[in-house]
């Protein structure tokens, strides 16, 4: 099956392009900041199913730059979805675990109620309310804490750090599950074709790496899988001030996501060692 996604540089859709076959388009074919364009690019297309792998995704940048953010992140999907529920086909979205207000310590529940705090948590809600509002056959795919060797993310944050610094503090109570990149375009890819069959599977699920580990952790585990000598001390999120409030707890229940399509969590330890040889930073 032929599959649209929007998105052709970002983490997801970078490794969707290598899953084909597949049509991704960038901001030259498709803009999000003209939701028209994208409910136009499906009807001009015609695919088999549509996958959404772009968003505005700069958190603390979504804080002064909330109606861009929400045009990007709500209502383009949501002409995405009504074009795909008009010609009846699968529509996955991807989404976050900052529609919930990131306290306790309890896996959150697809169910579970919603409460985002900040800008760019209230802009993916949006969009979430849309393709449910559209009616048509649809996936909400919530994940986080996304790697790969493409695009930025932590690791190759890390990984940069390390080149000037022998020592760096890092966020200890924050708690969630890394994602690789390569897994989540996977499952997009299940998730699509298992609707196509069967629409019935139509929903919201989770999906996030394990174990569940905290910030300071994961960079402890770059740093020894990457030989990199590097001293990493705890801190609290109260010492690390950002103008978007992050979740304490971003932990996520997937197992909906095992029953329905069979999807398990991946184990984010071996998508770090994929992207660390990626990278060339191991033999």
């Amino acid at each position: 099956m032929t599959v649209l996604v929007f998105g052709r540089s970002g983490q997801v859709a970078s490794e969707l392009r290598l899953l084909g076959p597949c049509i991704a388009l960038g901001r030259d074919e498709a803009d999000l900041e003209d939701p028209a364009a994208c409910r136009a690019a499906i009807e001009r297309h015609g695919p088999a199913a549509v996958v959404n792998a772009a968003a505005f995704t700069a958190v603390d940048q979504a804080e002064t730059q909330e109606a861009l953010a929400t045009r990007i992140n709500g209502e383009a999907p949501g002409e995405m979805a009504r074009a795909c529920a008009a010609r009846g086909i699968p529509f996955v979205h991807l989404s976050t675990d900052y529609v919930f207000d990131g306290t306790g310590t309890a896996p959150w529940r697809p169910s579970d109620p919603v409460a985002p705090q900040n800008a760019y948590g209230r802009s993916k809600l949006a969009g979430e309310e849309a393709v449910r509002a559209a009616g048509g056959i649809h996936a909400i795919l919530r994940t986080s804490w996304v790697f790969s060797a493409r695009g930025a993310n932590f690791v190759k944050t890390m990984l940069r750090l390390s080149q000037t610094r022998d020592a760096l503090n890092v966020v200890d109570d924050q708690i969630g599950g890394p994602t690789p990149a390569d897994a989540i375009a996977a499952a997009c890819m299940t998730i699509a074709r298992q609707l196509a069959a069967d629409p019935a599977g139509s929903g919201t699920y989770h999906f996030s790496g394990a174990p569940d580990t905290s910030w300071e952790s994961f960079a402890r585990e770059t740093f020894s899988r990457a030989g990199r000598p590097v001293a990493v001390t705890g801190i609290p999120t109260s010492a690390y001030p950002t103008p978007a409030r992050r979740p304490l707890n971003s932990r996520m229940d997937c197992s909906s996501l095992t029953r329905t399509f069979g999807i398990e969590r991946p184990d984010w330890r071996d998508g770090l060692d994929r992207v660390l040889a990626q990278l060339g930073q191991v033999d």
